[in-house]
């Protein structure tokens, strides 16, 4: 319920990819939002406003249901009150160029000019509308005027062009909408370097040493930074692929591309001076790797019945990375309860850390699960947290800001 009481305008303009748009209400509804759609008389001959109310469960506001009752909101200024956020997707280049020149000439762009907050805007047109410098213009323009641009992607579009034009999937137009509600101002632009995945090392060019991490938890604290409006550096091997295209992904495999990717992603971080960064190592980073990585692929005829693999132990990344001025948090995984918080505790001060989550494996909380329980390890308290990882990533970084607000 991830927009739990948060309530949504939506508008629909007369484009092809109105389709889409059924999907993202949908998404809407089933993170708790309330939803109210818009149709612009030209959008309703590719989809019915029925069609919008039965998935919204509300009535759709045109031309003929807007209302001046002194009982109803379904008017162009009074819904602009009750809406926490405006979305207008699919946004035709039609729109777009009135919006930018202010035209006010039916119910939808009345709404916009009366909404004073920041409005969302998910264009979708031919390839050469879109391109157009007029278009171009007004979208420039429009970043200046409270508008937010969720870019249109390459694809074939539904005149067979294959170009730039298709708006944006639901999911990326629904990332954008929750970072715009939830985003806090501790979070908001803080640059964040955070570790993710188990690493791959390889054998032969074939086979590799690995483990079971998942990324799971390290995508999960990835987007709830997003959501909060963090600058996101996520340095993984995997479990990255449904993230927001707004987080920047550094896809590693072995330990050592991974510490480059990790060392070059703190010192750009570190050169922001408004805010302290924060790195986040979640990655799973195997212990002993081969001694040597051979080429090609090694033959069992020549290997023989039994294989002694011969490993060395690995570079410590988290004690190596330079964590000076900025805030570091580890993760450690443990399956022995017993000696889980002890090793933890020692993890914290070894490795010069600000604090450590706990993770204590076991048949309930596994490797690639979606829920999680973990305990948060500062040097002077610690806190516990359990349920879906979203929320519990949502948690951590709610309880750090509490703990680090000197870095306000």
């Amino acid at each position: 319920m991830l927009l739990k009481n948060k309530n949504i305008l939506l508008a629909v303009t007369a484009s092809i990819a109105i389709y889409k748009s059924l999907e993202l209400v949908r998404l809407y509804i089933k993170a708790g939002a309330n939803v109210r759609v818009i149709m612009t008389d030209s959008a309703k001959k590719f989809i019915s406003p029925i069609t919008f109310e039965a998935i919204s469960q509300n009535k759709v506001l045109d031309e003929n249901t807007e209302s001046w009752d002194k009982n109803s909101d379904y008017n162009h200024i009074d819904i602009g009150k009750w809406a926490d956020v405006f979305v207008i997707a699919p946004a035709t280049a039609n729109t777009i160029n009135k919006f930018a020149n202010g035209i006010a000439d039916n119910l939808l762009t009345q709404t916009v000019l009366a909404y004073p907050k920041i409005k969302l805007i998910a264009p979708a047109a031919n390839t050469n509308m879109i391109q157009n410098p007029i278009t171009q213009a007004s979208l420039e323009k429009l970043k200046l005027c409270d508008f937010e641009i969720i870019s249109s992607q390459v694809k074939e579009l539904a005149c067979k062009d294959v170009g730039d034009g298709a708006m944006a999937e639901p999911e990326e137009i629904f990332y954008a909408t929750a970072r715009q509600l939830i985003k806090d101002d501790y979070w908001t632009n803080r640059k964040v370097v955070l570790s993710g995945g188990g690493t791959v090392e390889k054998i032969d060019d074939v086979r590799y040493i690995s483990n079971f991490s998942s990324g799971k938890m390290a995508a999960s604290m990835a987007l709830s930074l997003y959501l909060k409006g963090a600058d996101v550096c996520l340095v993984s091997t995997r479990g990255y692929e449904n993230l927001p295209k707004e987080i920047h992904v550094i896809p590693v495999q072995s330990s050592d591309e991974m510490y480059k990717g990790l060392v070059d992603s703190i010192k750009v971080v570190k050169k922001d001076k408004k805010k302290k960064s924060f790195l986040f190592m979640v990655a799973a980073i195997s212990d002993y790797i081969p001694s040597i990585s051979e080429n090609g692929k090694l033959k069992k005829d020549i290997i023989g019945s039994f294989w002694k693999l011969d490993l060395k132990q690995n570079m410590d990344i988290l004690s190596s990375l330079d964590k000076n001025d900025i805030v570091s948090i580890g993760f450690k995984a443990e399956m022995d309860e017993t000696v889980a918080l002890s090793n933890a505790q020692n993890m914290l001060k070894k490795k010069n850390l600000d604090g450590v989550c706990l993770n204590i494996l076991d048949d309930k909380n596994s490797f690639g699960s979606d829920s999680n329980k973990i305990e948060l390890i500062l040097k002077e308290n610690s806190y516990k947290f359990s349920g879906d990882k979203v929320k519990i990533s949502s948690d951590i970084l709610d309880t750090l800001k509490g703990e680090f607000k000197e870095y306000e």
